[in-house]
């Protein structure tokens, strides 16, 4: 939500140029992040599951062992940032010459800070373990509120990249400062301690990050190269791909966020032995997940130049509309497995399903490169679409059928949890459909038309969106409320 309020901001102020350089910025010094290597999902996970065991020797073990781990990431992630500063400019060689160095600081800037933050995110695994998801929340949401803050008076008094850079860090800062003490304050009873550390953790923790590595390492190929790709064959497209990417980002981040919250517990039903709790569980996530995918993500696709027009205005609209379309489509295609993931990593069946993002990853990558070099921007963004429609048949034809500990059909999972949803939104493509092709501007018609198109929604959605048990239990909170 940030990112949406800042970005309209960003780009009045900064030129498109410079715009583009600052989002090189923060994609690159994302990618300090993959080293994190999945271990504070784990983190959490295994204080669930260890919690749910009453098994605290075993909890303080896998925090421990996890705080040293990220350590020694933090150092390479450092390392990592130094060394691509130094190359910058043969790396990005349309990058102007004249923002070179502001670009070089900003970017050993922000990487540093959140090589920094890897150890500190150990206290939000903590904190998910526990099922304490508003201390994380308030605390990242915070620091990211102050941030915008901190950029828009930066842009607003001529500040340069390096400026911004500097004012990222020391919000990423000041925010591990509060993660150790909120974690000091609430949740003492994790001890962090070197002598905790062991062998037998660690071997753990390997085997269960191994499978997200993997996934962290496709998901990088599918999402973390796109404006870095765009710089490479397009870099005055740059600032235009990476707001559209803003958009799709916060599907992505909202929808994760919704169904992040599967992985613990999905942990304390498998250790209770609850397969077919977890399977109705995931169908009916996906199902929501869904609703909530179109909600969000089907009116960019639909409207992508209103939106862009009304949020950063007709440069924008008339450059990124187009770009907006395919990445927000192929968002909502990959982001329909989220919670079949969640649920897959919450039960430690991750290992399992490693070859369907890798196939993802790298056709994603190829698909780029090669639309990259034919067709700039937009080959980019198809590269993302082309990704998304090969893992989400993958999971159909090989991750699904070796799901174990989920009792499920597949049959059922795209009944009710992908084609309910999809089904629901048909009047509403068909309205757009037929106002573009009529190419009508009479507003009454106009409004007539979306009128039946909302109602014949809203009925779809009660009569086949939603099962029966949940409308009885809509008409029983209803009744709640009337009384």
């Amino acid at each position: 939500m940030i990112a949406l309020f800042l970005a309209p901001i960003l780009t009045r102020w900064m030129s498109p140029v410079a715009y583009g350089a600052w989002s090189l910025v923060l994609q690159i010094s994302a990618y300090v992040g993959y080293l994190d290597f999945g271990i504070q999902t784990a983190v959490g996970r295994f204080l669930a599951h260890a919690n749910e065991r009453g098994d605290a020797e075993q909890r303080d073990r896998i925090a421990s062992t996890s705080l040293i781990a990220l350590s020694a990431a933090a150092m390479v992630g450092i390392a990592i940032g130094v060394g691509v500063a130094l190359l910058l400019p043969r790396l990005f060689q349309q990058l102007p010459i004249p923002l070179v160095r502001d670009t070089r600081i900003a970017l050993l800037l922000v990487s540093s800070s959140l090589a920094v933050g890897l150890p500190a995110s150990v206290f939000n695994g903590i904190f998910i373990g526990l099922q304490r998801y508003e201390v994380p929340a308030v605390i990242i949401g915070g620091s990211r509120a102050l941030s915008a803050v901190l950029l828009v008076l930066v842009v607003r008094h001529g500040g340069s990249l390096a400026a911004m850079g500097a004012a990222m860090a020391v919000v990423n800062l000041a925010s591990y400062g509060v993660q150790y003490w909120m974690y000091r304050r609430m949740a003492p009873m994790v001890r962090l301690s070197a002598h905790l550390v062991s062998r037998h953790a660690g071997r753990e923790l390997f085997d269960y990050c191994l499978s997200l590595s993997i996934w962290s390492f496709a998901m990088l190929l599918v999402t973390g190269l796109d404006i870095s790709m765009v710089g490479y064959f397009q870099f005055e497209a740059v600032a235009y791909y990476a707001v559209a990417a803003t958009l799709t980002t916060f599907l992505a981040g909202l929808q994760n966020a919704a169904f992040g919250v599967l992985i613990p517990s999905t942990a304390a039903q498998q250790a209770r032995g609850d397969a077919k709790g977890l399977g109705c569980g995931m169908i009916t996530a996906t199902r929501y997940g869904g609703f909530l995918l179109l909600i969000t993500g089907l009116p960019l696709v639909l409207s992508s130049r209103a939106i862009l027009y009304l949020w950063v205005g007709p440069l924008y609209a008339d450059h990124g509309g187009r770009l907006l379309q395919v990445l927000a489509a192929a968002n909502m295609i990959r982001l329909s497995a989220v919670p079949y993931i969640m649920v897959l990593v919450g039960t430690g069946q991750q290992r399992l399903v490693t070859v369907t993002p890798l196939l993802e990853g790298l056709s994603n990558l190829l698909a780029s490169i090669v639309g990259g070099y034919l067709f700039g921007a937009v080959g980019v963004a198809g590269g993302t679409l082309v990704g998304a429609l090969v893992g989400v048949g993958g999971n159909f034809f090989y991750n699904m059928p070796r799901t174990e500990g989920i009792a499920f059909r597949i049959s059922d999972y795209l009944r009710d949890g992908m084609l309910r949803p999809a089904v629901c939104a048909l009047p509403l493509v068909i309205y757009v459909g037929l106002i573009e092709v009529s190419n009508s501007s009479d507003p009454v018609v106009k409004g007539l038309c979306l009128a039946a198109a909302l109602l014949a929604t809203g009925f779809l959605t009660w009569r086949w969106g939603l099962l029966g048990t949940e409308r009885e239990r809509l008409r029983s909170w209803r009744l709640a409320l009337q009384a």
